[in-house]
């Protein structure tokens, strides 16, 4: 900052601007909240139906974050330039008191230009002659002092001024689209997250073994101070640079370290997430400082880092590990994945894998460490996409040319179907881990569910005051169904029973996914083949909703039908989806019970599927009528009581699996944007006698015969459809007339493959 600069500078034209600035703030901000309020709010409530119900309302989501967005920046740039106009005003007010006290003492300080100046002494011509004698009483420490005040003052403005513009440049770098929702509430903050980030760089330019714990605790708690911060991770990322990153954590995670010392151990725990999240944030910056990072990380991925702690390993095994947390954008994980997945082609197959072998002892993962040492950095990478579903969505989209129905291999994506049909996998379990299990399937399915339900895969449950996160009701969209269909093609084909048998880590995750989309399941099987499929009971409720075709429907349901943890996934789904039915249609009118009756019907047939394919696998795998195929059907009954914990917003149930973290969830589509705790007439009715009864009797629970199992289903299906009728004297005479029991029962028990060879795939069989 120049003397003249701060002495001269026009602030009153820099205060008319943060007055346009202050005035721009508050009519974005009443934008804001009437697109909140109005625009979006109407929306939510609008009874639309096809177009206006997917494009038009997402249109209009992302229109009303838009404003919000825009005034949060304006709100941010306001208070950052009045706060530097406050500060600059400040200190041009101490330097000209600096001066004039200067004078006073004879003192002239002068601007030398390029930011430097001058104090002189000055000399009276009349000090020769007086006849006192009084001479110049200015020292030259006075002269040095207010010298040295003003340069402090200088610097000071100069900081001011530096760090603002540092601030709003990162600011408005953020974003090369739209606007940024980086949010400061001065100057200061802003500027401080600045220089802590540079200063945290400090810790990782050293060697990591010279770091102390007490260091590594410091770089933990700010890095877990400003998640989420946008410039704070954009300077702390650029600032460190790529290889840095990677060598700093290998060195600090290195598990010889840890093993030694159990305090480094838990700090580099915590470093693996705190540096995800911040790196993470760092890629959501637009700027073309982050985009030469993204780049110069990609390409260190396949070669080794050339230092000596955890066994050398390569960019792609650090990266991926720190990867597994934060929100990463979109673009930079579909480049590092087609990189990393076409490195991974060239280097993977049977015999001795790259990553994982016994020479390989770079365990760089902390989390679930026993069951996935993190030697594989195809897993670490599908976890970023389990947290990223805009990111997993894309990844695994359809390929170009694709038809409305995925009925061929070509139609179903690269990656897709190296992942599933083609690659190598490896158990990196420790001795105390789960023996065979393959960290890197589980991964795939996380991936999976958040690219075809648009969720991240351990989304929190749902409440009414705190949604979803990461979003309320119901995401889905014509891309993230495409993904769905591929999946329901390969695993609904003839070698679907084995490619879910030989992958017992996808199968939660497969009925999850089936339980996102059971309403195009039912409305692919509401016809007859491909004709005269019922749109009036089982509506679309999103653009461009998944086909799966009659018989690609049932062959799917038939396969995950055969694994007790997919189906128990798919059948909550299912019940819960008509009971909704039910308590859509009413009983009154002729309309809705002729929709509740095909309803019934469809999901009696779907539940028959399932049902018929779980009883005939356990009889495979344990011989007919044996105690564990009994045990093993008893607990494919105990399903019911999913529904128990089931809450329900914005037109989907979050069901949460037992025996699996609170996360774990079935996010599953229900016929009417119901909100709360699932207490409706026939949801919360059913779920609590459901539970009831499996309560009711321990001996049924432990053990069911086929015959009993069947039973269960049917009485299920049984009551649901009498709590629908009993109340109304217009529907009784209505089923009984159209006998919609015996209709019931042929959907249910007539179907499956042991009853026509055309109805859904055989169990398989070792």
């Amino acid at each position: 900052m120049d003397l003249d600069s701060l002495r001269q500078g026009n602030f009153h034209q820099l205060g008319e601007a943060i007055t346009d600035w202050q005035n721009m703030t508050k009519h974005l901000k009443t934008l804001a909240e009437d697109a909140d309020k109005n625009l979006k709010g109407k929306a939510h409530k609008a009874n639309w139906a096809g177009m206006n119900a997917t494009v038009t309302r997402e249109f209009i989501d992302k229109t009303a974050g838009e404003f919000s967005d825009a005034h949060t920046q304006a709100d941010t740039v306001t208070k950052i330039l009045s706060d530097t106009r406050g500060e600059l005003i400040d200190y041009r007010t101490q330097v000209n008191d600096a001066i004039d006290r200067g004078l006073k003492k004879n003192l002239t300080v002068m601007d030398m230009g390029d930011g430097s100046f001058m104090v002189t002494r000055s000399t009276r011509p009349d000090w020769a002659s007086d006849p006192s004698g009084q001479n110049d009483t200015t020292s030259q420490k006075d002269a040095d002092d207010l010298r040295d005040e003003i340069q402090r003052i200088l610097d000071k403005a100069t900081e001011s001024d530096s760090t603002a513009a540092e601030a709003l440049r990162l600011i408005a770098d953020q974003a090369k689209y739209g606007f940024s929702g980086a949010s400061y509430a001065d100057r200061d903050s802003a500027a401080k997250a600045i220089a802590d980030a540079d200063k945290m760089a400090k810790i990782l330019a050293k060697n990591p073994h010279d770091v102390t714990n007490t260091e590594l605790a410091s770089l933990n708690s700010t890095l877990a101070k400003y998640k989420g911060d946008p410039l704070f991770a954009e300077e702390f990322a650029t600032s460190v640079g790529p290889k840095k990153l990677l060598t700093f954590y290998a060195g600090i995670a290195d598990p010889y370290q840890a093993q030694y010392d159990p305090e480094r151990g838990k700090q580099a725990k915590q470093l693996q997430k705190n540096l995800g999240i911040t790196v993470g944030q760092a890629t959501l910056s637009d700027s073309d400082a982050m985009q030469g990072w993204e780049k110069k990380m990609i390409k260190l991925g396949p070669g080794q880092l050339d230092i000596d702690d955890a066994s050398n390993p390569t960019g792609y095994a650090v990266m991926s590990n720190l990867m597994r947390f934060g929100d990463y954008g979109d673009q930079f994980l579909n480049d590092y994945g087609d990189k990393l997945f076409a490195y991974d082609k060239q280097v993977n197959g049977e015999g001795i894998s790259l990553w994982v072998n016994n020479a390989n002892q770079g365990d760089l993962n902390y989390w679930g460490y026993k069951n996935d040492r993190g030697r594989d950095p195809v897993t670490g990478f599908l976890e970023a996409l389990g947290h990223n579903p805009d990111a997993s969505t894309q990844f695994f989209a359809q390929p170009d040319g694709a038809g409305a129905t995925v009925n061929k291999g070509s139609e179903v994506n690269d990656h897709l179907k190296y992942l599933t049909q083609e690659r190598v996998w490896a158990s990196d379990v420790t001795l105390e881990g789960k023996h065979g299990h393959v960290a890197g399937r589980d991964s795939l399915g996380h991936a999976l569910e958040s690219a075809t339900t648009g969720y991240a895969y351990d989304a929190e449950p749902m409440t009414e005051k705190d949604p979803m996160i990461p979003g309320s009701g119901d995401r889905r969209t014509a891309a993230t169904a495409g993904v769905m269909e591929e999946v329901a093609y390969l695993y609904g084909s003839e070698d679907g029973p084995k490619m879910l048998r030989a992958q017992p880590e996808l199968a939660d995750s497969l009925g999850k996914m089936a339980g996102a989309y059971i309403d195009d399941i039912d409305y692919s099987l509401s016809g007859v083949g491909e004709s005269a499929k019922d749109a009036d009971t089982f509506p679309a409720k999103y653009q461009g909703r998944a086909d799966f075709t009659n018989a690609g429907a049932i062959n799917f349901l038939s396969v995950l039908g055969q694994d007790e943890n997919s189906h128990r996934a798919v059948t909550a789904a299912q019940h819960l989806y008509t009971l909704s039915q039910l308590d859509a249609h009413s009983s009154t009118s002729d309309a809705d019970i002729e929709h509740a009756h095909d309803a019934l019907i469809t999901g009696a047939q779907a539940r028959g599927i399932l049902d018929n394919s779980r009883v005939e696998q356990a009889q495979t795998d344990y011989g007919e009528g044996s105690e564990e195929s009994n045990k093993s059907l008893g607990r494919s009954a105990d399903w019911i009581k999913l529904g128990a914990g089931a809450v329900v917003a914005g037109g989907v149930a979050a069901i949460p699996l037992p025996g699996t973290s609170a996360a774990a969830l079935v996010v599953a589509p229900l016929a009417a944007d119901t909100v709360g705790e699932a207490v409706n007439t026939f949801i919360g009715q059913q779920i609590d006698k459901g539970v009831d009864d499996a309560e009711a009797d321990p001996a049924e629970k432990s053990q069911l015969t086929s015959s009993q199992f069947y039973g269960k289903g049917a009485n299920q299906l049984g009551a649901a459809y009498q709590s629908y009728i009993e109340d109304s004297s217009k529907a009784t005479d209505v089923a009984d007339k159209e006998d919609w029991k015996d209709d019931i029962n042929n959907a249910y028990y007539g179907t499956g493959s042991h009853e026509n060879e055309y109805r859904g795939r055989a169990s398989c069989k070792d």
